[in-house]
């Protein structure tokens, strides 16, 4: 898939919801471990609503107002912090997309750099504080470099998806600063951070999404792969 178009993001946003429901205990379980446990809960509700909520939107209305339907949608649906800043995302992806049909590497860039700018502003966090906008930082910058070096779209998720991973597991070596993660402290060190993997999940699938070869209503009807994500240590 050289580029990501309107009925593209719809079939998107359902692998995304299912996703999140296949890694909903996973999610619990690595949020519980300095957290309240609900980040499962929030993404696999979150996506559910937004997928639902684009799929009656349809094509026709754009890119643009599919990225603000499914953002707006989010907020309403899971109003907490994650939640929120997820749909912050994807309303700042949605300006920058505004007009444009279809997502190239360049549009895809745009749309990611808008996404992490929105989650930084609104979070008020920084690249180190070991939260989702470590991985979402590495995203942004990895899709500009591949911009440079004139990179088609599948090559260019699949170098992004890599660089998130390794941005992942650099969270492991953080001390936590935001959040209820960050009272405690010292024992956050050693554990990836539960909001970076949302992040990671998203790029990862974004990019098996652009990589697969069929057409889209064959693959989703295709079991989804499991994931090889990063495991904190036991």
């Amino acid at each position: 898939m050289q580029t990501l178009d309107a009925a593209s993001l719809i079939d998107l946003f359902n692998s995304w919801k299912e996703l999140f429901a296949e890694q909903r205990e996973f999610l619990i379980a690595l949020d519980g471990n300095v957290g309240d446990s609900d980040l499962g809960i929030t993404m696999s509700k979150s996506f559910a609503a937004a997928a639902e909520a684009l799929k009656t939107e349809g094509e026709t209305v754009g890119l643009a107002k599919l990225l603000r339907t499914a953002g707006a949608t989010m907020a309403r649906t899971a109003p907490s912090t994650m939640g929120t800043l997820t749909a912050t995302g994807f309303l700042r992806a949605s300006k920058a997309v505004e007009g444009i049909e279809a997502l190239g590497t360049a549009e895809i860039a745009a749309f990611w750099r808008a996404y992490r700018d929105g989650v930084a502003e609104r979070g008020k966090a920084k690249v180190g504080d070991k939260t989702l906008l470590d991985v979402l930082d590495a995203i942004a910058v990895m899709l500009e470099a591949q911009v440079l070096v004139d990179a088609a779209l599948p090559e260019a998720m699949a170098a992004t998806a890599e660089a998130a991973n390794q941005a992942l597991e650099a969270t492991k070596s953080m001390l936590a600063q935001h959040g209820k993660a960050a009272a405690f402290q010292e024992k956050t060190v050693g554990l990836q951070d539960a909001g970076a993997t949302v992040g990671y999940f998203l790029i990862q699938r974004m990019a098996e999404f652009v990589a697969t070869p069929c057409d889209r209503l064959r693959c989703l009807d295709q079991p989804a792969s499991s994931y090889d994500v990063v495991k904190n240590d036991e």
